[in-house]
């Protein structure tokens, strides 16, 4: 996906709570929504626009779907990020 698409995931709020969670370690759907007073769908809303933008993997097991960060998406955006600094250009 591209770095619009990742941004956008980024710019929610109750998405980066998700994120924070998943710092720790992979999570089920069931887990995350636990720590909102949020529907089950509106959750399974946020976990697909963060699956959009590329920030998170879900893997299957059982009758259970488990999340996890995809730092490599993370990366790439600071590197966006930290190229318009400009602290590239300096240590050239």
């Amino acid at each position: 996906m591209g770095l619009q698409t990742t941004l956008k995931a980024l710019a929610n709020p109750v998405r980066r709570e998700i994120l924070m969670l998943l710092k720790d370690g992979r999570h089920s759907a069931g887990e995350i929504s636990e720590h909102f007073a949020l529907s089950n769908a509106t959750v399974s809303h946020h976990l697909a626009q963060l699956r959009q933008g590329d920030l998170i993997r879900e893997t299957k097991y059982k009758n259970f779907i488990y999340y996890e960060l995809n730092l490599s998406v993370f990366e790439e955006a600071m590197l966006w990020l930290k190229g318009l600094t400009g602290e590239d250009d300096e240590e050239n």
